[in-house]
Parts: C-alpha cells; structure tokens; sequence
C-alpha cells in the first residue's frame, strides 16, 4: 500500500506564530460565561496562564495572559557591558 505524502513547495511555510494561519482558538475571557468546548458546563479554575474545566478538566489559556509565561523577566532594556580600552 503506497502513502500519499502531501509535500509544500519551500517558501509557503510562513510565520508559524502567524494568527492568521493558526485558525481559531479558543480561550478563557474573563467577566464572561464561558461555557467549557469539552462538557459544556461553566465551572472553571483559574490559574495564572490558563484556566481549567472543574468536570472534564478541559484546560483553556487565559485571553489575558502574555506569550512570554510564567517565570521571566521583562526589563525592558538591555544590560550595559562595560569594555576596557587597552
């Protein structure tokens, strides 16, 4: 049995972080109802990057969440490196 390998000609691959091309996702909005995509039920706990479904455990990113995650630093500018002249 031969498979059928779809192949995409080199240059059509795109931004892969491009929203447009990754199509809808779902996520959790605060000050909404938000009705889980798994069971349908509307009770959630909610943490710091995603909120999960209390009864299938469904787990949803928050809309309010940055791309960066948890855990890194944002100084805003970059560090001085100090050289010494000969």
């Amino acid at each position: 049995m031969a498979m059928a390998l779809s192949i995409l000609p080199v240059g059509n691959e795109g931004f892969a972080h491009d929203p447009q091309s990754r199509g809808y996702c779902v996520v959790y909005r605060e000050d909404e109802v938000n009705h889980c995509p798994g069971c349908g039920r509307t009770h959630w706990h909610i943490g710091r990057v995603s909120a999960e479904c209390g009864f299938c455990a469904t787990a949803l990113p928050l809309a309010a969440a940055t791309a960066r995650g948890t855990g890194t630093h944002s100084r805003g500018h970059r560090p001085i490196i100090l050289s010494k002249a000969a």
